[in-house]
């Protein structure tokens, strides 16, 4: 069956009742050279057990079950699990659980489905909720090696940009205490039924051994990187007090002796710049 035609898509939907919905951000993959890119791109092979989100008609999925030992797809949409079952029914290391990634208890899934084997997530993000669904796989310490996803080019050049520049958001401050991201390439609207109206990039994430940077108390650091990028406009000194709510003078104080002037923005700081002035602040 070939999952990557506009035909045999819109057959498999008349046939199941199903109608794509923009609720749950759905853009199948139609063009057959993208798949391939992204499964090589995630180096996984079969020793990886490979946890998918939001496998759609399950075109990912198939080109995943090719290469690895065992795929499990968590799907939120509960009209899918029947139409999957017909598309991948030529795979016996798939399993489809239905459910709400962000809701799904993914170290006991893990530790259920993929015992003994090498962990990796690759999947084509719903573009609405890509943030939450990276941070929740970063910030759960999950027993992965990597992350390789497809999501909104915006969204991938903040999560991979580097802590400094221009770029640089909140969630790219958490991406690089957890792992080392980089954007592979793009990917134009019209690879998608329907196009969305933005270009999508494949981003991966190698999950690092340990941090970078050592702060006493991470949830101190990202409480203040949160409160710095509160009010972007503003300096961080201006920006952490208010949000913080402590008083201006001792937190450009703390910049100060973080080695960071105290009318810097946000994104001028480093990882370790925040890692300093929480500890100050907090230690």
């Amino acid at each position: 069956m070939n999952l990557t035609d506009i035909k045999t898509i819109r057959s498999l939907c008349e046939r199941y009742g199903f109608s794509l919905s923009k609720e749950f951000g759905q853009n199948f993959i139609v063009n057959p050279g993208i798949c391939p890119k992204i499964v090589e791109a995630s180096e996984i092979d079969s020793s990886f057990g490979v946890l998918e989100i939001g496998p759609g008609v399950g075109v990912l999925t198939k080109e995943l079950a090719l290469h690895a030992r065992k795929v499990v797809a968590v799907e939120v949409d509960k009209r899918l699990p029947a139409l999957l079952q017909e598309t991948l029914a030529e795979f016996d290391n798939v399993k489809i659980v239905q459910g709400d990634v962000l809701k799904t208890d993914l170290a006991k899934l893990i530790e259920e489905e993929f015992a003994g084997m090498r962990v990796a997530v690759c999947a084509n993000l719903p573009y609405y909720i890509t943030s939450p669904i990276v941070m929740k796989l970063l910030e759960e310490k999950l027993p992965i090696e990597s992350i390789t996803v497809m999501v909104q080019k915006e969204a991938a050049d903040r999560l991979s940009a580097q802590p400094g520049t221009r770029a640089a958001g909140a969630v790219t401050y958490a991406v690089h205490y957890y792992a080392q991201p980089e954007t592979l390439f793009t990917v134009q609207p019209g690879s998608f039924f329907p196009p969305p109206k933005v270009t999508s990039a494949v981003i991966r994430l190698k999950l690092h051994d340990s941090a970078p940077v050592s702060p006493k108390d991470p949830a101190a650091m990202f409480r203040v990187i949160r409160a710095a990028f509160g009010q972007r406009r503003k300096t961080a000194a201006n920006a952490a007090s208010a949000g913080l709510n402590l008083p201006k003078a001792q937190v450009a104080a703390a910049l100060e002796k973080a080695g960071a002037a105290p009318t810097a923005r946000p994104e001028q700081l480093t990882l370790q710049n925040y890692a300093d002035v929480s500890d100050l602040l907090f230690g």
